[in-house]
């Protein structure tokens, strides 16, 4: 598909260069051959904003980031994210995050921080969805125990979803940059499947989450639950990096296969799946597919 080949490019473009000076919306329409106005009716019809609207939830985005995670000026980090102006930044962090920079950087509470999913990657799993992911190459899996104390676990349910799809066509998208704009988070965002102890009456199995430490208390996002976790093993399943960005489907897959497969019994554990969520944090090239799954030592 042509289109979302140029709105691929264009978005691998953004990825690249907008820390660089001067950076503007103007250059990504130079690097595509295509006009403003077209470039925004790309824009609008597969992230639903222009591309203005974009580059700035960008360049905010990473502006949130140095507050958190630096001390440098406000000013600063206003210029870094291609604002000319405090004032003008600080009205655009307002408008997007609904919180002032200021006060973002002292309280480091959670704000949606916006990811740039490949466009991509999405009509790809279209692609495949009704196919067999398991035509992949992708064999190899390796598993890796690690011992998880008392904690907690922050999560948006779901009322009806069962997968990724349907999950973020009810919950949207910001769940991920939100969930990982938390300083305090284990692993980065993940989709999960709540023990049946965790699915209150009217929501499914399906959430997105993050585990943080017992002590974590700061106020959370509207709609999202907080709860305490009991001690418990997380096995991760991890399958070898892939190099074809498409492969991220087939990836995931294979180790969902490898999860079925495998015999804990063998190496001293149980499948716990009544203690913890399982958790699906998709696939990278460099680090292939993870997933983990909650398990007890046999007795």
């Amino acid at each position: 598909m042509r289109e979302v080949e140029v709105v691929q490019m264009m978005q691998d473009y953004i990825r690249v260069h907008y820390q660089d000076d001067g950076f503007n919306a103007d250059q990504v329409c130079s690097a595509a051959g295509y006009s403003r106005r077209q470039v925004d009716r790309l824009f609008k019809k597969y992230f639903g904003k222009t591309l203005q609207a974009y580059v700035n939830a960008v360049c905010l985005t990473e502006g949130a980031k140095e507050l958190l995670n630096t001390q440098k000026p406000i000013l600063e980090i206003a210029l870094n994210s291609h604002f000319e102006t405090h004032e003008g930044f600080s009205r655009s962090f307002y408008k997007r995050f609904h919180m002032m920079p200021s006060v973002y950087r002292d309280k480091k509470v959670a704000i949606p921080w916006f990811i740039q999913y490949p466009i991509s990657h999405y009509y790809e799993m279209l692609k495949h969805k009704e196919e067999s992911w398991m035509r992949s190459d992708l064999k190899f899996c390796m598993v890796t125990a690690k011992e998880r104390q008392k904690r907690k676990l922050i999560y948006l349910p779901s009322h009806h979803a069962k997968d990724y799809f349907s999950y973020c066509e009810e919950a949207g998208c910001e769940w991920e940059g939100l969930l990982n704009s938390i300083a305090e988070k284990y692993e980065p965002a993940a989709l999960i499947e709540l023990p049946d102890k965790l699915v209150e009456a009217g929501f499914s199995k399906i959430a997105a989450g993050v585990e943080v430490p017992l002590d974590y208390d700061k106020e959370l996002p509207e709609g999202y639950k907080i709860v305490e976790l009991p001690e418990c093993i997380m096995l991760y399943f991890q399958s070898e990096p892939y190099e074809r960005e498409e492969d991220f489907g087939k990836a995931i897959e294979s180790v969902y296969t490898a999860v079925g497969k495998y015999n804990p019994s063998l190496y001293g554990y149980r499948f716990a799946y009544d203690m913890a969520p399982s958790f699906n944090f998709g696939a990278e090239t460099s680090t292939g597919a993870r997933l983990a799954v909650p398990a007890l030592l046999a007795e």
